[in-house]
């Protein structure tokens, strides 16, 4: 059964992303991998900014110190799709083969997986893969911490009771590293979390509480004692929240697990006038799967956190997120309200898996042409997810100019970090046949590098929330100062829109100038550039901490746990 459910997960993923599994970079919107990442202070939340992409950046340079760049993204996005279907097939509490097929393809054919991938999310795919799987580790922790009946009246040795420990230790361990993917970023560390509370039930929360609280320690810790208080712009309630993508508004698109902000991501099948029909009729077929499976532990609970992710979409830009963002610390991870849709996917998934079994069972003969059909439908419904998007995905090389300046800036000895021009977030290089892509500086270059981190929704500007960045575009307009605030350097990319950077480059030595950039020495002596950041030791001890607790989870799964305690045989002689 896990092998063919397996064999689906993998064709699913391959139907996607065969086209780009070749060598080379997707680089598309925000995800952007480089040939190395270098491990700066940024990537472990130590910078002047939020910890936004801690600790992925930190992770991928690790990974990128040993494996090519283009390698740890394939890998990472295979292992993302193929992961998901499996898991959410597994998860039904079913014998049969073809209910668990229509489990995984709903779950990994769906608007979340098109659009996340389209934008670029990478980290909210691995979340999203994990869910199933952190759900099957709750539930086990569940069952592992129930008490054990003891075989000797009135003893507390009893063999029972050491099988119920061990069974829950190995949940424990199973929950560590089920979720550790998912922390690589706060949005997708708190999806993950939830799932695990709701499943873990509530007995398993004095240990489903303290693992979310160290495995996402790495980013809550420096974004808490980060003195810029964590605060984002209000205007991005209403600019990153849920669209509708038909005639049936934003509730169904939410409940057909799209809707997100961008519309240029939005597959263009998902604008079918008989998309919303099919969401309302699967979601009305999950109605009928969840009376099924609502006596197995954790389903209503898992119901209840995917209604609560359709309402969080739905209220995404109202006045309230623009208050929690612009007066809360943290407030703003609520801005993008449709990623909180993933919570959702697991009981329509499992829901309309179980809702068409019982059909089938009902109508015998015909049971397996309905399974296979039902299967179908999620592709059916988006066939422009497949082969990268129909060509929306690519695969592309640096130019050589990239590796020439990471190198001249990884040797020379003068300190100092970069600033890239045309001061924007975003760029859209010709190499890269014209794509909306993010800025890949930051992670090409061995330096800290500042981009400009306002980002523009349909015209209008979201301010961002590294402060450094004010000081720095006010230097560039002026054409001096830089180096006062600890800029050493100006990287200019060329062939991007952008306005000229004559007026900030006049005067500076020119160290290398090629095809799409040149690189500039600011003038004058380069003074520290202190800006605000969290302190190094607590942020340490969150690092360390997580890392150890990923570590001991792998080993206590890895390791035969038999070993390490004596057996019945050797107690009984």
């Amino acid at each position: 059964m896990r092998l063919a459910v397996g064999g689906v997960a993998v064709g699913v993923a391959l139907l996607v992303l065969a086209p780009v599994l070749g060598r080379g970079f997707v680089l598309v919107y925000d995800m952007v991998f480089a040939p190395r990442q270098w491990l700066l202070p940024e990537s472990v939340g130590l910078g002047s900014g939020l910890p936004r992409s801690v600790p992925a950046d930190a992770v991928v340079a690790v990974l990128t110190s040993v494996v090519p760049g283009d390698l740890v993204q394939k890998a990472v996005l295979l292992a993302a799709l193929v992961a998901g279907p499996l898991g959410a097939g597994l998860l039904v509490p079913t014998g049969s083969v073809g209910v668990r097929v229509v489990a995984a393809v709903t779950y990994g054919w769906s608007g979340y997986v098109a659009e996340r991938l389209f934008i670029g999310h990478w980290p909210y795919l691995l979340a999203y893969a994990c869910l199933p799987w952190v759900a099957r580790a709750g539930l086990a922790l569940r069952v592992g911490l129930r008490p054990p009946v003891s075989s000797v009246p009135g003893g507390t040795d009893s063999s029972g009771g050491r099988e119920a420990g061990g069974s829950a230790a190995r949940a424990v361990a199973g929950l560590v590293v089920s979720s550790a993917p998912a922390v690589l970023t706060p949005s997708g560390g708190l999806l993950a979390a939830a799932v695990g509370l709701v499943c873990g039930g509530v007995r398993g929360l004095r240990v489903t509480v303290p693992v979310a609280v160290v495995l996402n320690a790495p980013w809550w810790v420096p974004a808490v004692l980060h003195p810029g208080g964590g605060l984002s712009d209000p205007a991005g309630a209403e600019a990153f929240t849920a669209r509708g993508e038909g005639w049936g508004g934003t509730l169904v698109s939410l409940l057909g697990l799209g809707g997100i902000w961008n519309s240029d991501v939005v597959p263009a099948s998902r604008g079918n006038p008989l998309v919303p029909v099919l969401v309302l009729a699967m979601t009305g077929i999950a109605v009928l799967g969840w009376w099924e499976w609502r006596r197995s532990a954790g389903a209503i609970g898992l119901v209840a956190l995917g209604l609560v992710g359709v309402g969080l979409g739905v209220l995404g830009g109202t006045d309230l997120v623009a208050w929690l963002a612009g007066n809360v610390p943290g407030g703003g991870l609520l801005r993008d309200s449709q990623k909180w849709v993933a919570w959702w996917a697991l009981p329509l998934a499992v829901g309309f898996a179980l809702g068409v079994g019982v059909a089938a069972r009902a109508l015998r003969r015909a049971g397996p042409v309905l399974l296979a059909g039902a299967a179908v439908v999620p592709v059916a419904m988006m066939p422009d997810l497949a082969w990268g998007g129909w060509g929306r995905l690519e695969s592309v090389d640096y130019p050589r100019d990239w590796s020439v300046v990471a190198g001249i800036l990884r040797d020379d000895p003068r300190a100092g970090d970069v600033v890239a021009l045309p001061f924007s977030a975003f760029r859209r290089f010709s190499w890269n046949d014209g794509r909306t892509q993010l800025d890949p500086a930051p992670r090409v270059l061995p330096r800290t590098t500042v981009i400009d981190d306002t980002l523009f929704v349909s015209g209008e500007p979201v301010a961002g929330e590294d402060e450094r960045v004010a000081d720095v575009r006010a230097a560039v307009e002026r054409g001096d100062g830089l180096a006062a605030l600890g800029i050493g350097w100006v990287l200019v990319e060329l062939g991007t829109p952008g306005p000229g950077t004559d007026d900030t480059t006049a005067g500076m030595e020119r160290v290398h100038r090629g095809e799409w950039l040149e690189l500039y020495r600011v003038p004058g002596d380069v003074e520290g550039g202190d800006q605000p950041r969290a302190p190094v030791g607590p942020v340490v001890v969150a690092d360390v901490s997580a890392v150890a607790a990923v570590v001991l989870g792998l080993l206590w799964l890895g390791l035969p746990a038999g070993r390490l305690a004596p057996s019945r045989r050797r107690r009984r002689e």
